[in-house]
């Protein structure tokens, strides 16, 4: 005979613990629901720290907007099933505004410009548009606009960020940039990870180290850039005295995934969302659907065997698509993984791919999801109307293409913002009355 799971029981369970699932948890603590949170490994741990909104928009797939909101108006009119055509702007930017007050209570300050997207140079010396940045950013925006002499460094054995790959990608356009390649401090010869470090740098005496070997070569530069590699942990008390040593404005540059600059916000949201109520199973995932009832939901926890059981009044799915495995796919049909839900896909494989990778009207797969109402809630494949508990958010959602759109971040946070007050209104707020 099996012995008996615990149970845990909760009015919210949000299934993911990417950018939308820590968003959702988080909106949910500050209306004081009580709220359990399951998820596997972070996919947060790929992402590059920079939190997108809007940033093309696919009637002119070639421009890229200066104004998110602008383009999200555009992309409302042309492409009214998007999920941000079900959003009011208002409810859009609360959403950003808890997210980044949020943040820079939790000791990792970012920095937006509300009506306007940032541009920045990236690891391979392209320049990336986005809405928010960390503030270990921000100088590296004016460095760009002024285009002012700004010294580069890398590291021996740090692999996918190359200083003289950056200056000659911008050469033309920012002359005065000067690469310089040094040892890591307080590193062993070998290839140098990003976390790795991350954490030496937390220690003042590889920080001094670090300024010491860059000091010689500041000549007349106006600005420091290194990759995001300073500090995991402490990131602003790192950046502020290695800043503070070189008597110049610093930056970093986000590096190629695994990222520091996610790793950073996994740990965030990981040591606060606890402080506020937030019960994390880490490392556990969905594995059954016991009960879906209009009042209560018990599903099944675990890593491959069963662990708990989770009793609740509804669930906000964030599981993500494909590389989160909320989606599946075979040689016939994409489908949902945990609930079965209908999904909205082409017809036969032959529709899911363009002949063009770099069709500028991308690929149909990419716009696969959960089909829902006006509420978030998702549709039964089996034709019983929707879940009236059950609310979906961010990437698994149909109808967009976040890559292609440069919205990734924007339509996980405000799409989970949405699902908490949709839940609380039509659940929690139907049990008190």
């Amino acid at each position: 005979m099996k012995p008996k799971l615990p149970v845990h029981t909760c009015d919210l369970i949000v299934i993911g613990t990417g950018m939308t699932g820590m968003a959702a948890a988080l909106f949910a603590a500050l209306r004081g629901i009580d709220t359990v949170q399951v998820g596997m490994t972070s996919e947060l741990n790929f992402a590059s720290g920079l939190l997108d909104l809007m940033g093309v928009c696919p009637s002119e797939p070639n421009r890229v907007w200066d104004d998110p909101w602008q383009a999200i108006d555009a992309l409302v009119v042309e492409h009214p099933a998007h999920p941000y055509g079900r959003l009011q702007p208002a409810e859009m930017r609360a959403a950003f505004t808890s997210l980044l007050q949020f943040l820079e209570q939790s000791g990792l300050p970012y920095f937006c410009s509300p009506r306007r997207n940032l541009r920045l140079i990236t690891p391979i010396g392209t320049v990336k548009t986005t809405y928010a940045i960390p503030r270990s950013c921000f100088h590296g925006i004016k460095a760009l606009a002024d285009k002012s002499g700004c010294l580069i460094v890398d590291f021996e054995g740090l692999k996918g960020f190359s200083a003289v790959q950056i200056s000659q990608s911008l050469s033309a356009s920012w002359p005065q940039l000067e690469p310089y390649r040094i040892e890591f401090p307080g590193a062993r010869p070998g290839d140098l990870y990003p976390e790795q470090m991350a954490l030496i740098l937390e220690a003042p005496e590889n920080l001094t180290l670090l300024a010491e070997a860059i000091r010689p070569r500041l000549n007349h530069a106006s600005y420091v850039a290194l990759p995001a590699v300073l500090g995991l942990y402490r990131p602003a008390m790192v950046f502020n005295e290695l800043q503070k040593q070189l008597e110049k404005p610093l930056f970093e540059i986000p590096t190629m995934p695994p990222a520091i600059g996610g790793m950073r916000l996994r740990h965030v949201f990981e040591q606060n969302l606890p402080g506020r109520g937030v019960r994390l199973f880490s490392q556990q995932k969905v594995l059954r659907v016991l009960r879906h009832e209009h009042n209560r939901l018990a599903l099944e926890i675990g890593f491959q065997e069963p662990s708990a059981v989770v009793h609740a009044r509804g669930a906000i799915l964030a599981s993500g698509r494909f590389f989160g495995r909320g989606l599946e796919a075979d040689r016939y049909a994409v489908r949902e993984t945990i609930f079965d839900l209908a999904v909205h896909q082409p017809r036969e494989r032959s529709g899911w791919h363009n002949r063009s990778l770099f069709d500028p009207g991308g690929h149909a797969i990419n716009s696969a999801g959960v089909e829902t109402d006006e509420k978030f809630r998702p549709f039964s494949k089996k034709g019983h109307g929707v879940f009236p508990n059950l609310f979906a958010a961010g990437s698994i959602l149909a109808h967009q293409d976040w890559v292609r759109m440069k919205c990734g971040t924007g339509l996980g946070v405000t799409t989970a913002y949405n699902a908490v007050n949709h839940f609380a209104q039509d659940c929690l707020n139907a049990v008190a009355r």
